[in-house]
């Protein structure tokens, strides 16, 4: 499934929400450019190390953010051009109307948080891990877990695979996210079973959707009908 937009029109424009992705396709693009023995040695030291969080010590190449700093700026590298594109098409179909209600300043520490929780959660689950992790997955699930809260009638126009048919349909946000969660969960469930992580952070995905939804209902937030 494919979100393309939703019918969920915001009252103001996202400034966060389009300079996070402007940031975020910045950072890609320079990443780009460099030759690729720089580009990894640059990957490693802003990108989250599992062992570097757990055991409280900086592997080389040194983090200029310390570790625990690299918790904010993993957020904002990725690995390729289809990891980018999908994480901002989400970012660009959901977080425009949690930003709307959170409020840009508020909206913005949510999406760090999550961010941060969500590499916390994988770095605990797999405690021992020297590949990096990258990318704005974590933050992003946490958005979801707040627009499932906020929205769930909401109608989420979706790009649909069925075999040989393809076709776009509506489905109601809280079904969408529901079937999304469920992907990511069994994933998690897959990759733990054979101890390994895939190339995907699962678990930095269920960390940031659940951080998502506490924070959105502790905050008191409530959503409105789209």
């Amino acid at each position: 499934m494919i979100p393309l937009k939703d019918i969920n029109p915001s009252r103001t424009t996202p400034v966060v929400t389009i300079l996070i992705i402007v940031a975020c396709f910045s950072v890609f693009l320079y990443e780009v450019i460099l030759p690729p023995e720089l580009r990894e040695v640059f990957i490693s030291m802003f990108a989250v190390i599992p062992y570097e969080i757990t055991h409280g010590v900086d592997v080389p190449p040194p983090d200029p953010l310390t570790p625990y700093g690299n918790l904010v700026s993993y957020q904002y590298l990725h690995g390729g051009w289809m990891h980018i594109l999908g994480n901002m098409l989400f970012l660009w179909v959901f977080g425009d109307n949690v930003e709307d209600r959170l409020g840009k300043l508020k909206y913005f520490i949510f999406y760090t948080l999550c961010g941060i929780v969500a590499a916390l959660i994988q770095a605990l689950v797999y405690p021992n891990s020297l590949i990096p992790l990258i990318g704005a997955s974590g933050a992003i699930s946490g958005v979801l877990g707040a627009y499932a809260v906020l929205f769930p009638r909401a109608q989420i126009i979706t790009l649909i695979f069925i075999f040989f048919l393809v076709d776009v349909v509506a489905v109601p946000a809280l079904v969408w996210i529901a079937a999304w969660f469920m992907m990511q969960f069994i994933s998690a469930m897959v990759s733990a079973t054979h101890l390994s992580m895939g190339g995907v952070a699962w678990f930095a995905h269920i960390g940031g959707f659940v951080t998502g939804v506490i924070l959105i209902k502790l905050l008191g937030v409530r959503g409105r009908a789209p």
